[in-house]
């Protein structure tokens, strides 16, 4: 994600992470014909979009093309950056420096409370009707809809299929002692068994720190309770678990994993140097520029060893598409109406399945595995199956995530131990909850 996002590097990605979940940037500038005060001029219009999946920079470049094709009197400039920490800080200096986007993406929940001044109300577009409720359920506010759902994505472990097998590894894990099995077999075959990247702090703390709030009995009673007091994380069971599975990706995992990035632990992957690393059907397109039809395949985050809790994959909306309600005038209505293009259209269809290899939001888009990848068409298994958990890291306070991150690079760096960390997640918590 790398989903930076944020995801997230959207992260993910995020981003992706939507805004999540990575930490390269770049961008596509088509030539302006905004005017001094920022609106469009002899009759063209500029559409400014900042986004932060950098998986998909080249496919939505591709997409504003073939609108642009019927709609000549519009014309994009794409801004990509990767998400997390610096995918937020490069969309803050747009706005502290007059140079709104058009549209951005947004997290949802936690993040549309932050921005909600500087939202478009969405909710009379015609792609409404069409999403999934729960689609809906992040960026919905005061029973207004501020975003568009972008696709569902979703995490775990992913896995090379035919290392496992060159390890015997026949029966997949589906708890914690599984998984150390699995990767003492790994090992002995002279296979590294984990690939991690925690020179990004989103893949730690926001991807990784979810899993012990997505287990808690009920997650928002949980924040809730941290929120006004009555709840810690210091000391709690699935908190006390996750250090356990840290421990275990480190002991079994690539060498100095602090400074391996996003794209270098995707890429030691991809090449059949690691079995296992921890993220999403985000990394679909990369695989297949890397290693054409790799066989690959997702097992869970275990924590425990109750396969009815532990057997569960990671899954929401990890980012949308939002619109800035002081645009102008003439900004926002090619902008609105990119946006249903981008789901009612086939062209747009098609290319949010194939291109993008998005798992869709709504229910008038068909996805076929073969489209959207093996990792893809797992997750969709996953979720047909009800074995999913959602995403509790958008409710973070804002910028508690980054703080959790540095802490856990501690951790991870042996400067703190469990519970100095974890006593530090419950002071970041107190300090920036609202």
């Amino acid at each position: 994600m790398a989903f930076t996002i944020k995801k997230t590097a959207l992260v993910a990605g995020v981003l992706s992470a939507s805004l999540l979940f990575v930490s390269a940037c770049s961008s596509n500038n088509a030539s302006s014909n905004k005017s001094n005060n920022g609106g469009s001029k002899d009759g063209k219009v500029v559409v400014d979009i900042f986004q932060g999946k950098v998986e998909i920079a080249d496919q939505l470049k591709r997409l504003t093309d073939q609108y642009t094709k019927t709609h000549p009197n519009v014309t994009f400039n794409i801004e990509t950056v990767g998400g997390g920490a610096d995918g937020a800080a490069a969309l803050k200096a747009k706005f502290a420096s007059n140079k709104a986007p058009d549209i951005f993406t947004s997290q949802g929940y936690q993040d549309v409370i932050t921005w909600k001044d500087k939202l478009e109300d969405l909710s009379d577009q015609p792609w409404v009707k069409d999403a999934y409720p729960n689609a809906l359920t992040p960026t919905t506010l005061d029973g207004k809809i501020y975003g568009m759902p972008v696709n569902f994505e979703g995490y775990g472990f992913a896995y090379n299929k035919a290392l496992f097998k060159k390890a015997g590894i026949t029966d997949l894990p589906k708890t914690f002692t599984q998984l150390e099995d699995a990767a003492k077999k790994l090992k002995a075959a002279g296979i590294t068994p984990f690939s991690v990247g925690y020179a990004e702090w989103w893949v730690l703390a926001n991807h990784g720190l979810n899993v012990p709030f997505a287990y808690q009995a009920d997650p928002n009673k949980f924040i809730k309770g941290l929120n006004d007091g009555t709840e810690k994380i210091t000391g709690n069971k699935y908190f006390d678990d996750y250090f356990k599975l840290l421990d275990l990706t480190i002991k079994y995992g690539n060498k100095n994993p602090l400074t391996t990035d996003y794209n270098t632990e995707v890429t030691q992957f991809a090449k059949g140097e690691t079995a296992m690393i921890q993220q999403g059907n985000w990394i679909q397109p990369m695989l297949d520029k890397l290693t054409p039809n790799m066989e690959v395949g997702f097992i869970p985050l275990a924590l425990t060893d109750d396969p009815a809790q532990a057997d569960k994959l990671m899954l929401d909306v990890p980012s949308n598409w939002v619109v800035y309600n002081k645009a102008p005038e003439a900004d926002k209505k090619a902008a609105k109406d990119f946006l249903n293009w981008m789901v009612s259209s086939e062209e747009g269809k098609t290319a949010l399945v194939k291109d993008f290899k998005y798992i869709p939001a709504f229910k008038t888009i068909t996805a076929d595995p073969k489209d959207i990848g093996p990792l893809g068409a797992e997750l969709q298994q996953y979720l047909k199956d009800g074995k999913t958990y959602s995403w509790q890291f958008m409710k973070y306070p804002d910028g508690a995530g980054q703080e959790f991150g540095a802490a856990l690079q501690a951790y991870v760096g042996g400067q703190k131990s469990k519970e100095e960390t974890e006593k530090a997640f419950d002071a970041t918590w107190a300090k920036l909850k609202k």
